[in-house]
């Protein structure tokens, strides 16, 4: 059964009235459930796996694993995005993620057994994520509402981040880690049933005989395309450096626990904040003038670890660059408009699985170079080489929007 076609929703709105359009809400509450779940099995399955190894080592792979495997499935399976109706591929990823999920919680189920299903949990995951971006344009339009249904989304992630890892850690002072993952196969099936009854059936955006020719190369052949993919990706590999390396940082500044806490809360806290202004208090046209000055800024705050500022001055400097990431709003529209719509599910899948892989690869990078020339000057070398890419980026935003107006001019487009 099929939920009724909704209204169109008007070029210019906020907040209120892209959560009082009914399929959004569907979308938006399969994703809270699905990223607690998420966030719940990361947390028990870490547990159990220590508990079964006594391996730190051990247990460190089981959490990395949800990490690893996200560029092979944005790659292998970013096809599937736009070649199926988007409400069956929702629905079949929640499925798939809820069954690898109830297997693990199978008494004979070894370590080896437990890392492989989640590392399919993190293979079908961008094929989620960016089937679902896709389908909030086709929810809310391409224009305005689509980039505060974004919003909404990464509001709820990054507090998912403050909250959901505590909330764990006293569910497991409740229940068993196994009692924990029968708890996370729960709120997949709800992810999987809202999708299914609250959200509309449309076809796939991509027909069979359409896939020659075209793809994942045809989009970063794209030089706008691949440019604002950059601009995504780039800027969030520099900005994790401090979160990486918060545990020796907060013993540098011998802070504890508690200042260990709030240096891994700041960042978050900075990008909500600049979320929520920038969605609720700026207009479509300012979210994108604002895009190429704040991506400019994203990690200079970073510079002033130079002057070994203690723990609450570090905070303030989290929150800043975090509120820079406001300029995600805008570029969000740039990305959804230069995107040809038969693309949109792959090129949406890329986008995530990228963005993932590359903050893996931040966080690694960080602590290599923290090794070679300690933490602060680590995070300083990420404000420093991390700005002149920002800078070289918003040139390239700057040359291939003027080319790509110009093409679009010349074919009346």
């Amino acid at each position: 059964m099929s939920a009724p076609p909704t209204a169109p929703v008007a070029p210019r709105t906020g907040y209120r009235h892209v959560l009082a359009v009914p399929e959004f809400r569907a979308l938006f509450a399969a994703h809270v459930l699905s990223l607690l779940g998420t966030v719940v099995a990361e947390i028990a399955l870490s547990v159990l796996v220590y508990d079964l190894t006594g391996s730190p080592l051990m247990s460190a792979l089981a959490f990395a694993a949800g990490f690893l495997p996200y560029a092979l499935g944005g790659t292998l399976l970013a096809p599937v995005a736009d070649r199926f109706p988007a409400r069956r591929v929702l629905v079949v990823c929640d499925l798939v993620c809820a069954a690898c999920v109830a297997t693990m919680v199978a008494p004979g189920a070894g370590v080896g057994v437990l890392l492989a299903l989640r590392c399919c949990v993190a293979v079908v995951s961008p094929v989620f994520s960016g089937t679902r971006m896709a389908t909030l344009a086709d929810v809310l339009g391409d224009g305005d509402a689509f980039v505060l249904g974004r919003s909404l989304i990464r509001i709820v992630s990054q507090s998912a981040l403050l909250a959901g890892y505590g909330l764990g850690g006293l569910l497991l002072t409740a229940v068993s880690p196994r009692h924990a993952l029968l708890i996370t196969v729960g709120t997949f099936l709800a992810s999987a049933a809202l999708l299914r009854f609250g959200t509309r059936r449309r076809p796939a955006r991509r027909r069979p005989e359409q896939v020659k020719g075209g793809g994942t190369r045809a989009l970063l052949r794209n030089r706008r395309v691949l440019v604002l993919l950059l601009v995504f990706w780039v800027p969030a590999m520099f900005l994790v450096f401090p979160e990486a390396l918060a545990a020796p940082y907060s013993h540098t500044l011998g802070a504890g626990s508690t200042g260990l806490g709030l240096l891994m809360c700041a960042l978050p806290v900075g990008t909500v904040a600049g979320e929520l202004f920038a969605g609720a208090r700026l207009g479509a046209a300012t979210r994108e003038r604002i895009v190429l000055p704040l991506l400019c800024l994203a990690v200079v705050p970073y510079l002033g670890y130079a002057l070994a500022p203690g723990l609450w001055p570090s905070l303030l400097l989290l929150v800043l660059a975090g509120a820079c990431s406001a300029y995600t709003l805008g570029l969000d529209q740039w990305f959804v408009r230069a995107v040809p719509e038969e693309l949109r599910g792959r090129a949406m899948t890329l986008l995530s699985a990228g963005l993932m892989t590359i903050q893996g690869v931040g966080m690694a990078l960080a602590g290599v170079i923290a090794e070679v020339i300690g933490v602060r000057a680590a995070v300083v070398a990420a404000g420093v080489v991390g700005t002149v890419c920002c800078v070289a980026l918003a040139v390239g935003c700057r040359v291939t929007e003027s080319r790509d107006g110009a093409a679009r001019d010349m074919t009346g487009r």
